[in-house]
C-alpha cells in the first residue's frame, strides 16, 4: 500500500522508520503463534493475528499490519473481525496500534472506538530506533552470554521471563521453554554471572533490522548494568556477522532512560487495548 504525501506530512520522522519498528514487532509477536503446536498466525486484509494456544491475553494479539485507509468505520471493522476469530476459540487477546497507522482524528476516536467494542486500554510502548548504538558511558560487567538453544537456557529464559514480567510460571514455561518456540526467527539468549542466569534478550531480524525484545533482568541484580551487558554483547556479534547495526525496539517506562542513553530515540507509539 502506497501512501499519499497528506497522511505523513505531519510526521517528523521517516516513514521507513515507523515501518521497519511497526514490521518487525509483528515478526516478533509470531513467535508465540508458533511456540507452540496448537498455536496460529493467521494473515487477514490489514491483520496479523496471533493465536498462542493458551488464553492468555498477552501472548494472543492483533496487530494492524498497515495503516488504516479510511475512517473510523475501517477501525471498527478491523476490531470486528479480530474480536470474531478470538472469540471463536474461546482467548482473551490484545490489539496492538500503531499511533502512526492512524490519522490524527482517529487517534482522538480510537479509546472510544475499543471501549465500545470490550477493550480496554492496557499500555502503551514507544517504538524507538536507532542507526547505530552509542558508545557506553561506562564499563560493562562481563557476562557469559549463552544462546537459547538446549533444556537449560530454555529454562532460564522462561524463568526470568515469568519472574520479570509476573507471567504465570505454567504459561511461561509453556510457550519459553518449548523446544519448538526457538526454531524461527525469534532467538533468545541468557546472561550468566559466576553460572547463575540474571540477565535476557531476543533479537529478530526482519526489515532490514535487528529487533531487541524480552529484555530483562532478575530483580535483585537490577541497576547493574546487566541488560546494557547483553545487549550490546548480542549486537556487536549480529553486526559482525550480518553487518546489520540499525536497532528497533518497544520500550517500557523502566526501560526508557537506559535506551535514550544507547542512542535510542522515539520514532512512534503502540497502544495495547485488551479484552474484558
Amino acid at each position: 500500500m502506497t501512501l499519499s504525501p497528506p497522511f505523513w506530512s505531519n510526521r517528523q520522522v521517516p516513514e521507513p522508520e515507523i515501518r521497519a519498528v511497526a514490521s518487525n514487532l509483528i515478526e516478533a509477536l509470531q513467535f508465540f503463534g508458533k511456540a507452540r503446536h496448537d498455536g496460529e498466525i493467521q494473515s487477514v486484509p490489514g491483520l496479523s493475528l496471533i493465536f498462542c494456544g493458551l488464553n492468555y491475553a498477552a501472548f494472543n494479539a492483533a496487530l494492524m499490519a498497515q495503516p488504516v485507509d479510511g475512517d473510523e468505520r475501517e477501525l471498527e471493522r478491523l476490531i470486528r473481525t479480530s474480536a470474531d476469530r478470538f472469540e471463536e476459540k474461546g482467548l482473551r487477546w490484545t490489539y496492538w496500534v500503531c499511533d502512526d497507522f492512524l490519522t490524527t482524528a482517529l487517534r482522538e476516536q480510537a479509546p472510544r472506538i475499543f471501549s465500545h467494542h470490550g477493550l480496554r486500554h492496557l499500555t502503551e510502548a514507544p517504538g524507538m530506533y536507532t542507526e547505530r548504538l552509542r558508545a557506553p558511558e561506562h564499563p560493562l560487567p562481563l557476562l557469559d552470554v549463552r544462546a537459547v538453544t538446549d533444556e537449560r537456557t530454555r529454562r532460564a529464559f522462561s524463568d526470568i521471563m515469568s519472574l520479570t514480567f509476573d507471567i504465570p510460571h505454567s504459561v511461561s514455561k509453556a510457550v519459553y521453554g518449548s523446544e519448538q518456540a526457538w526454531l524461527g526467527n525469534f532467538q533468545g539468549y541468557v546472561g550468566y554471572l559466576q553460572g547463575k542466569a540474571v540477565t535476557t534478550v531476543a533479537v529478530v531480524i526482519a526489515s532490514g533490522v535487528v529487533g531487541i525484545y524480552s529484555v530483562a533482568t532478575v530483580p535483585q541484580f537490577r541497576r547493574r548494568g546487566y541488560a546494557e551487558a547483553i545487549m550490546r554483547q548480542v549486537m556487536d556479534e549480529i553486526r559482525e556477522s550480518t553487518g546489520i547495526e540499525r536497532t528497533v525496539l518497544q520500550a517500557t517506562s523502566s526501560g526508557l532512560g537506559l535506551y535514550q542513553r544507547m542512542g535510542y530515540r522515539r520514532v512512534t507509539k503502540f497502544d495495547v487495548y485488551i479484552s474484558d
